[in-house]
């Protein structure tokens, strides 16, 4: 059955003021499916790697002016490319480009132009394919037997109509979709190529999802102006409560599962927002996540991983959708005649695992089972073993889940397992929140070293290292994780005061109001302890050696200025900071004074870089070197 494992933030967004939209214009991949462009919908542009939750670069086009559709990577020259104020020879509606292919670009009259014919002459006439007052609503492109094609929707006077735009040899192909129920429109529309035929998806507010299908094989020469008309099949009947969906959106995983945001859960109450994963085949829901915040109705999918804006935030979703039995996706255990006398503590191994799978088995089933007959070492798919260790830490003791969870990790297929590393961290965390006696330690930190978790996957584990006072398992998770808030740093500050603290990733606007919650006695040892390290490193020219993980002169610099920015007042009217600040004075303007004088020797450091050694001097020489 399909699943849907913990998420975690990519980044916080900044949707309009009257929440109308996310915020975010696109996201598009960039050299890999590890690494994401985000375009918001005023001026900027990020380049996200999405493993690590961090911006590895940003760019931001003139005041005054405005990204008008989603930038775009070209792997062949490896630049972005992008369009500001919908203008390039024309109205731009939107840029395209496949992984490996030449970027292409879509005008809002419909014409479509390869952007090396189009830079190479800027000034050509573009032509007006659409008909009057017929408009764009949705574009994409695809690759279909090593040719690309550029498909896009368009509306006009209530009806809706498919164009298909082959290049190299340029032919077009236009379609009318069926009409829905009067004053309906699609919400949103995906497509996908397979077994020499475009799938187009649609779904409609009334919560119908319809699927269209052409040949690409079918496309001749250019038709006109005439639309042929577009069969469609209904694939889903989805629940939409009292009225009509507003923002949602369906995109087709694989040929049986479509994954769908903004439609009501069937079995959760009304006031919740969900992704869920639908089968097609067996019109089953196999895996629902509640998503807190507004909907927006946007949803992308790059390698098995969903990326949804909701509330202020951007979350990915890792998911997987393997293929589904009848038995599987309806919940049902076959049929087995030995099963009435079969005891239950001599079941087998994989009728353990079958139990585990099916939604309808009962946990008294499980925990009637003897712990001799199953064990990680007897299960060969990592999957399995996952779902049967999460059940042991809900209730085995401590010494049997540190066991299970070290035989887990000692395998070479480890890295399988990475969305499943934080339901289990998370059930983990949960049981020891509830129970004071169960804590495992050594099993979290371990979890930690696999570099599978982030803050955002099991948000309470920092939290429950302050709370045992295990300050290791504090240090690994601000060594490891990329996404800490900086309330949770603040609080490892009060706490305790580490390398490892200096070191993790901030924002000075978000760090500065948690600053301001510690004491003034707090202030006035953190500063003195800055202090320290800045003379010690200062003084040492291998600040880092022996394997020590030690902040940078400029990671101290920065602590300082931000702990003066939030307590400047306190610290003057106080009598024992005093001292502290004519001596913070004093190296901040050592520092200046060295700058200074490194600037005025900058031109010569340069020259001396410029010249090449001699390959051999003897043992002897003397050389003249003129720098002016």
């Amino acid at each position: 059955m399909a699943a849907l494992y913990e998420g975690y933030t990519l980044c916080g967004l900044v949707p309009a003021q009257n929440l109308s939209n996310s915020g975010i214009r696109g996201i598009e991949e960039e050299r890999d499916s590890d690494h994401v462009v985000v375009t918001d919908t005023t001026r900027s542009v990020m380049l996200y790697k999405v493993s690590d939750q961090k911006p590895l670069g940003s760019w931001t086009v003139k005041q005054g002016q405005a990204l008008t559709c989603p930038t775009v990577f070209n792997s062949q020259t490896k630049e972005y490319v992008a369009v500001s104020d919908n203008k390039v020879s024309s109205d731009v509606w939107k840029v395209h480009c496949v992984q490996g292919g030449e970027p292409v670009v879509l005008f809002q009259r419909g014409a479509v132009r390869l952007l090396d014919s189009l830079l190479s002459a800027p000034q050509q006439p573009i032509e007006e394919v659409l008909a009057e007052e017929e408009a764009i609503r949705w574009s994409t492109n695809v690759v279909a037997e090593t040719q690309q094609f550029v498909i896009f929707t368009t509306e006009q006077k209530g009806d809706h109509f498919l164009y298909l735009q082959r290049l190299n040899p340029n032919t077009l192909q236009r379609y009318r979709l069926e009409r829905e129920e009067p004053g309906l429109t699609p919400l949103s529309f995906s497509a996908t190529y397979r077994d020499k035929h475009i799938l187009l998806l649609y779904l409609y507010p009334n919560g119908h999802v319809y699927q269209s299908v052409v040949s690409v094989r079918g496309l001749g020469a250019d038709e006109g102006a005439q639309a042929l008309p577009l069969p469609r099949s209904l694939l889903l009947g989805l629940p939409v409560g009292e009225g009509l969906l507003e923002a949602a959106s369906a995109l087709a995983l694989d040929e049986a599962h479509v994954a769908v945001v903004g439609v009501p859960h069937p079995s959760a109450g009304g006031g919740k927002d969900f992704l869920c994963i639908w089968n097609t085949n067996f019109q089953t829901l196999q895996a629902g996540k509640e998503m807190a915040g507004k909907i927006y109705g946007q949803l992308w999918s790059y390698s098995n991983k969903l990326f949804i804006p909701h509330g202020k935030t951007l979350s990915v979703i890792p998911y997987e959708c393997p293929k589904s039995s009848l038995a599987s996706a309806l919940g049902k255990l076959r049929q087995r005649t030995s099963r009435k006398t079969q005891s239950a503590s001599n079941l087998t191994t994989d009728e353990v695992l079958e139990l585990i799978k099916v939604k309808s088995c009962s946990v008294m089933d499980l925990k009637r089972l003897k712990p001799t007959v199953c064990n990680v070492k007897c299960i060969s798919n990592i999957s399995e073993i996952t779902q049967y260790i999460i059940f042991l830490t809900q209730t085995a003791p401590v010494e049997k889940v540190q066991k299970e969870v070290e035989g887990l990790l000692s395998r070479a297929d480890i890295q399988d397992l990475q969305p499943s590393m934080g339901q289990l961290t998370s059930t983990l965390v949960s049981r020891s929140l509830a129970d004071p006696a169960f804590y495992t330690p050594n099993t979290l930190a371990q979890l930690v070293h696999t570099r599978c978790l982030c803050h955002s996957v099991c948000p309470d584990l920092v939290l429950l290292a302050l709370e045992r006072k295990d300050y290791f398992l504090c240090q690994l998770c601000l060594q490891f994780f990329p996404d800490i808030p900086e309330a949770v740093t603040c609080a490892c500050l009060k706490a305790f005061v580490r390398n490892e603290v200096l070191q993790t990733a901030f924002s000075d606007t978000f760090l500065l109001p948690h600053l301001k919650d510690l004491s003034s006695h707090h202030v006035v040892l953190f500063l003195q302890y800055l202090q320290f390290l800045y003379q010690k490193y200062s003084q040492d020219a291998f600040p880092q050696m022996h394997g020590l993980r030690s902040p940078s002169l400029t990671q101290i610099m920065d602590w300082v200025c931000l702990v003066l920015d939030a307590h400047f007042t306190t610290l003057v009217m106080t009598p024992e900071a005093k001292g502290l600040l004519l001596n913070l004075h004093s190296f901040v303007k050592s520092q200046v004074r060295l700058v200074s004088e490194l600037g005025k020797i900058e031109g010569s450091l340069q020259e001396l870089n410029k010249m090449k050694g001699k390959k051999d001097v003897g043992q002897y020489s003397i050389e003249v070197i003129e720098l002016f």
